[in-house]
C-alpha cells in the first residue's frame, strides 16, 4: 500500500492520498481522525490489543467506519452500511463502492497510522 501525506500551508490541513483501493483509507484518517492525537493512539492502543489477543473491535465514524480482526482491517463508509433506497446502476455504484471500502491486513494499518501520527506532529501547528 503506498501512501503520500502532504500538509497544504495556505489553511493548515492535511491530506492522505493512497493506492488504488485504499482511497477510502485516506479519507478516513483525514476525515475520521485528522489531527486527533489522543484518536490515533486509541485506535493504535485496539489495533494492538487486536493483534495480540484475537476478537473483533468497532469504531463507528460520522462517514466511515473501522472493523479490526486479526486477519484485515476493514474501513468502509458508513451509507454502504445502511444500505440505500436508491437505485443506483451498477456500473456508477462499483466506481462508487470503490472508493467507499478499503480492506488491509492490522500490520499495514499501523504502519500507517505511525506514519500518519509523525506526519502530523512534525508538520502540525
Amino acid at each position: 500500500m503506498d501512501y503520500e501525506f502532504r500538509r497544504n500551508t495556505l489553511d493548515d490541513s492535511f491530506h492522505a492520498e493512497l493506492s488504488m483501493g485504499h482511497e477510502a483509507l485516506g479519507r478516513w484518517l483525514v476525515d475520521e481522525l485528522g489531527t486527533d492525537h489522543a484518536e490515533i493512539d486509541n485506535v493504535l492502543r485496539n489495533l494492538q490489543d487486536v493483534m495480540q489477543q484475537g476478537g473483533e473491535w468497532n469504531r463507528p465514524g460520522k462517514v466511515f467506519h473501522l472493523q479490526l480482526t486479526q486477519e484485515e482491517a476493514l474501513v468502509q463508509a458508513n451509507a454502504l452500511l445502511e444500505g440505500t433506497d436508491e437505485e443506483m446502476p451498477e456500473q456508477d455504484f462499483h466506481a462508487y463502492e470503490e472508493e467507499s471500502v478499503s480492506l488491509c491486513g492490522p500490520e499495514d494499518l499501523m504502519v500507517l497510522l505511525e506514519a500518519w501520527q509523525d506526519f502530523i506532529r512534525r508538520y502540525g501547528r
